[in-house]
């Protein structure tokens, strides 16, 4: 008889909690039992760990096995365990003597019928834990990379599982090629001097980036909104190492498989109008992220807003405010970052074309107002700037001038400049400043002051809605390099919030 232990872990929202893989192998009739909140997947395992310890030479016992993933009320699911279950038979039955420590040893893995070690989906999470406690992991070729970018500086590598237990034994297996961890460029981004024309819808984007604001554009089909979306993330400065990896941590979660020359770049992710509340916010029998935290620390862009459902768009409303989304199943609940820049973008009515000089607009007066009420006052309130686009005319597109327009990278750097003013005076960017924070640190000059209270009053703002126009004002005011908000900055800001005859004023 003989008793193996060896440690893992499992995957529960962004937690890695340890799981203890012990392995009893007894006398009697054969058989192989795995207990512990095991998902069908890891059930399965048995058949690959048998086939591949046959084709890798090693020898099957024949008693009874039973193995126990510690703690027994943690589910566990995938195939990450197939290693570990693995190397604990061939310890328990003495066909393995480690030299190296296993109580400071992780192993993930899973395991083809051949014996090779397959990579693992989602490891970087448990190796970001593993790397705290500075544990050695054992892992497959193809989680190397990941398992690099976590910080991992005591990685054991193996391609087959006979190279796994020959590394436990301190022999030494041929050299394995790992993907570099360094970032590729990549496809350059879209320069936002692209787009013609649209002066103020370039601003707006300018002015979002720099405060972190969300926006809604709207006008007719055509006009340069999804131009415009697409080319936000090139005004946002690079994440730092600690964003990256948050961000692909929840890459992993979803089990997206991203490759490794995406760490780094801001997430971008554009959801079809069709997507259910449980694409967008998370869910599933797994609670895993949604949209919203696929995009934490990027940008979430909701094109032809109107055309989402009504309580999908309602599901937005807390992950804007808090930055965070919580997911929860009978018996899973799982929190996941949301701090997201939503940009939306739709038409004026249904065709599109109202308030057009050229095109006639067919929608009758309640077409228009069923359109618009799809969207509800709450969440538009939520949404920070609020910018009107018009068709842009033939001869701006085909113009040309000596002097090219100011591109993404010039804007970038108004951008970075605004944004380090804000961490070094507050410690945050302008739209996440909390109720108590916007008096002292957005409170405009006496004129612009007047201004507001005026603006407030005709327009029936909100208290949410004075605060959010207070912060737009902040980011204009730290884009000229003002340290305070002056009569210009606020008037800017209020044409942004209640723009004259536009749509979705967010009253």
């Amino acid at each position: 008889m003989g008793i193996a232990h060896i440690h893992s872990r499992a995957q529960v929202g962004l937690a890695a909690p340890p799981v203890r893989v012990e392995l009893h192998l007894g006398s009697g009739l054969p058989g192989f039992t795995i207990v512990g909140l095991p998902a069908p997947v890891v059930r399965e395992s048995k058949e690959r760990v048998r086939a591949a310890l046959v084709q890798c030479g090693f020898e099957f016992p024949a008693g009874r096995i039973t193995v126990n993933l510690a703690p027994a009320d943690l589910p566990k699911e995938g195939g990450r365990f197939d290693l570990a279950i693995a190397l604990a038979i061939l310890v328990a039955s003495g066909q393995l003597q480690p030299q190296l420590d296993l109580q400071r040893l992780e192993v993930y893995g899973e395991l083809a019928l051949g014996g090779e070690i397959k990579p693992v989906p989602g490891l970087l999470l448990a190796a970001l834990h593993g790397a705290r406690l500075e544990h050695r992991l054992l892992i497959g070729v193809g989680n190397a990379a990941e398992a690099q970018l976590a910080g991992c500086q005591r990685l054991l590598v193996a391609a087959t599982l006979a190279d796994a237990c020959a590394l436990l034994k301190g022999e030494p297996v041929p050299d394995t090629p790992i993907q570099s961890t360094g970032v590729t460029a990549g496809a350059p981004l879209p320069d936002i001097a692209d787009v013609r024309g649209q002066w103020q819808g370039k601003r707006a984007l300018i002015i979002a980036a720099a405060g972190g604001h969300s926006l809604l554009m709207t006008g007719p089909p055509g006009a340069g909104k999804s131009m415009l979306a697409q080319r936000l993330p090139g005004l946002l400065p690079p994440l730092t190492h600690d964003e990256a990896l948050e961000v692909a941590a929840i890459d992993a979660i979803a089990q997206r498989r991203a490759g490794v020359h995406q760490f780094g770049l801001r997430p971008f992710r554009s959801p079809h109008h069709t997507a259910s509340a449980h694409a967008l916010v998370g869910g599933g029998r797994e609670a895993r992220p949604g949209e919203v935290s696929l995009a934490h620390r990027g940008v979430l862009f909701l094109d032809e807003l109107p055309e989402f459902d009504r309580r999908v768009l309602e599901a937005l409303r807390e992950p804007l405010e808090s930055g965070v989304v919580s997911v929860s199943r009978a018996n899973l609940r799982a929190d996941y970052p949301a701090a997201f820049q939503l940009v939306a973008a739709m038409n004026p009515c249904h065709c599109g074309w109202l308030g057009d000089p050229v095109r006639r607009c067919r929608c009758s007066p309640p077409d228009i107002e069923r359109y618009r009420r799809r969207l509800s006052g709450p969440l538009l309130d939520r949404i920070d700037l609020h910018v009107t686009l018009r068709r842009v005319e033939a001869a701006v597109l085909a113009a040309t001038s000596a002097v090219p327009e100011p591109g993404s990278a010039q804007a970038a750097q108004q951008v970075a400049l605004a944004r380090s003013a804000q961490l070094q005076r507050q410690g945050c960017l302008n739209a996440a400043l909390p109720a108590g924070g916007i008096v002292e640190r957005c409170r405009p000059e006496a004129a612009a002051l007047t201004l507001l209270h005026r603006a407030v009053e005709a327009a029936a703002l909100s208290a949410r809605a004075t605060h959010r126009l207070l912060k737009v004002a902040r980011s204009i005011a730290d884009l000229e390099g003002r340290p305070a908000v002056v009569q210009a900055d606020v008037a800017e800001a209020l044409a942004l919030r209640v723009p004259a005859g536009g749509a979705g004023t967010g009253h």
